[in-house]
């Protein structure tokens, strides 16, 4: 393989990139960086008004040969899913990836000095479940089956180094997190046996992003200086920082790419050596 074929796999022309969850924090760094690779982008997300933002940012980006879509979907709601399927292979054709973006926690569903374990309502812990289990598999069926019939097709989950090493006060999101890395295994020797080799799934896992959703879990809200939890967690950092969004392109590139065309149920932590350092 030559330099000019190299250079090549991380051309997306003509490939359209289903982005669920696509009008988040991470979400919106991926869907501006498969753009600048010339995807067709469809970003599908519940929350019109965030989503509109980011259209617009996108399009006051320069040099781009990809375009994007706002798709309305509820990765809760199989039938919203179906819809949104329909109309985006009308608008762009047939669906090369599936990013699974959509997830997160949620403040009751987390434990704290007022609030036990014992005391964490079934409301909130289904939410974290559902958001996180169902969010990523319902997707998958949906557009997985695309996949299937085409007999190619990449799908990136986004699973958590929680997945890895359960934190304190987040059961639910850590135990959710553990699902999504084993539904990925599971669904990448799925769809390659009974599907397709040229069927992958695989995950990244990212280690601790600075984002609204944990902000004042890591630092103080009035000070901004840093809480106990935020430092211990970059004093088992070996990079000794928190993520930034763009940390997460160069894996995302690579995994949608035909440069990881043998590679399908891995889990990839981007995490700055959290996960490789003991503590001591």
């Amino acid at each position: 393989m030559d330099l000019q074929e190299l250079t090549k796999l991380y051309d997306f022309t003509g490939k359209t990139i289903v982005l669920t969850g696509g009008a988040g924090v991470l979400g919106g760094e991926m869907a501006c960086a498969l753009v600048g690779c010339n995807a067709n982008v469809a970003i599908l997300d519940r929350d019109m008004a965030l989503a509109e933002k980011l259209l617009h940012r996108i399009e006051m980006m320069e040099g781009v040969g990809g375009r994007a879509a706002i798709v309305y979907g509820d990765v809760l709601q199989r039938d919203t899913l179906v819809q949104a399927e329909q109309a985006i292979r009308s608008e762009f054709g047939g669906v090369y990836a599936l990013i699974n973006a959509a997830g997160g926690n949620k403040p009751q569903a987390t434990t704290s000095a007022d609030l036990s374990f014992f005391d964490l309502p079934e409301e909130a812990l289904r939410f974290v479940f559902d958001l996180n289990i169902l969010g990523t598999i319902l997707p998958s069926q949906v557009f997985g089956q695309t996949m299937a019939a085409q007999k190619e097709g990449v799908i990136l989950n986004i699973s958590s180094m929680n997945a890895f090493r359960p934190l304190t006060r987040i059961p639910a999101y850590s135990a959710a997190k553990a699902g999504v890395s084993n539904f990925t295994q599971w669904l990448a020797v799925h769809m390659a046996q009974e599907y397709s080799p040229y069927i992958r799934v695989n995950a990244i896992a990212p280690g601790f992003f600075m984002t609204q959703q944990n902000r004042f879990l890591l630092t103080d809200r009035e000070t901004g200086e840093l809480t106990p939890r935020g430092h211990t967690i970059l004093s088992h950092t070996p990079m000794g920082r928190f993520g930034d969004p763009i940390d997460l392109l160069g894996a995302l590139l690579f995994l949608l790419s035909d440069a990881a065309a043998f590679i399908t149920g891995v889990m990839l932590p981007i995490d700055g050596g959290f996960s490789a350092f003991s503590g001591v």
